[in-house]
């Protein structure tokens, strides 16, 4: 055994049993961001053996204040490539995949198929939804987390516990993102140390379990909370998010990003209107099913609230990027 893990190795919940299990183990980490740079980080320096990094991003200088994986020159290059190139320089013993891709309905299964463990670290209401029901439908547990300005949460959801939509169903949102609100580093640091805890504790098996367990963080008042959630029940119907791709002719599109965002839609028949005007659709023809699209699937939702108190439940989103 390497004196890497000496001082890890060394406590009874790990021993050398726990760190041949975490040798053994996959995790697919989803976002190589804020809260991605963190967990990444140390589940490398836990041992953990195979990692999935998926991420379509490229780095920012506004970046960097939250994601210290990167420095000025890896401006312009993709995450997910720069990040595995710093964890094999920290860990060359273990193994990662770097994806340069975005994550989505079509691809979600399959990369959730391969880990043992799944880290929600895109901070997305699109992914979180995707990734939930891609792990409750294959019984792998999901590590989520999500901070805006000064506050955020982390909690263990599916792999035999209650999915995220369990515990928030399909969930109205302000619209606020760390783009517009703002978001203090530190804080994401926090928050992502916690969801890598939270993924070497379910990796570990430790007990009691974090599954069924959500924690948050106030950064402002430097005070800890959180809720246990499980036993909750799944909601008997929800609104899936969808890949672009499985847009028919037979739907009624809504897009809702504004001419100024997206001069032009991908859905050449799309219906323009923002959420707040969002029931002027239910004066259309009848269609088989109305699919909402935005850039992240914040709007979506909202507008998808609106029409299920006005009675429409076929209802699909979609989250453009």
């Amino acid at each position: 055994m390497t004196d890497r893990y000496a001082r890890q190795t060394i406590l009874p919940a790990v021993g050398e049993a726990g760190q041949a299990r975490l040798a053994a183990s996959t995790v697919l980490v989803v976002g190589a961001g804020g809260l991605g740079c963190p967990v990444v980080q140390y589940l490398a320096g836990a041992g953990v053996g195979n990692m999935m990094i998926v991420d379509h991003d490229a780095i920012e200088e506004s970046n960097l204040h939250r994601q210290p994986l990167y420095g000025m020159t890896d401006i312009g290059k993709p995450k997910a490539e720069v990040a595995r190139a710093s964890l094999l320089r920290f860990n060359p013993g273990i193994r990662v995949d770097a994806m340069v891709e975005r994550l989505t309905p079509q691809n979600a299964t399959r990369l959730v198929a391969g880990a043992d463990v799944v880290v929600d670290a895109a901070d997305s209401f699109a992914v979180t939804y995707i990734l939930s029901d891609a792990c409750y439908a294959a019984a792998k547990p999901l590590v989520s987390a999500s901070v805006i300005g000064t506050t955020g949460y982390a909690g263990a959801f599916c792999g035999g516990g209650p999915s995220y939509r369990a515990v928030f169903p399909d969930v109205s949102v302000d619209g606020g993102t760390c783009d517009s609100v703002g978001v203090l580093g530190t804080a994401v640091a926090v928050l992502g140390g916690l969801q890598a805890h939270l993924a070497l504790h379910v990796l570990l098996g430790l007990e009691p379990t974090a599954l069924g367990r959500v924690v948050t963080f106030d950064a402002h008042k430097i005070a800890f909370g959180g809720f246990g959630f499980a036993g909750s029940p799944e909601p008997d119907a929800f609104i899936p998010f969808i890949a672009a791709a499985e847009v028919t002719a037979a739907d009624l599109v809504v897009d809702l990003r504004s001419l100024e965002e997206a001069p032009l839609s991908l859905f050449p028949a799309a219906r323009r209107l923002d959420v707040d005007g969002i029931e002027a659709v239910l004066a259309e023809p009848a269609a088989d099913r109305i699919v909402l699209a935005c850039r992240s699937g914040q709007r979506a939702l909202m507008a998808a609230d609106r029409l299920r108190g006005r009675g429409q439940s076929n209802l699909a989103l979609v989250a453009l990027g």
